[in-house]
């Protein structure tokens, strides 16, 4: 049997940390930002943590 493919979509916009965490980057943050506080889109700019039972979705499509 082959080995499992990897969904590539899923690759570019999730990543895995060494401890089994899922992150993800935040919406919002790519256009019309204009009348959005700066405090709001500096903290767009970080990752966050994927919550929840999709997390366990998300790594095995990653991982295949």
């Amino acid at each position: 049997m082959p080995k499992m493919k990897s969904h590539r979509g899923a690759a570019k916009r999730f990543k895995v940390t060494a401890t089994g965490k899922v992150m993800r980057g935040h919406s919002m943050h790519s256009h019309i930002l204009t009348k959005k506080t700066t405090k709001r889109k500096r903290n767009l700019r970080k990752s966050t943590e994927v919550q929840g039972k999709f997390a366990k979705t998300i790594k095995d499509a990653i991982l295949g």
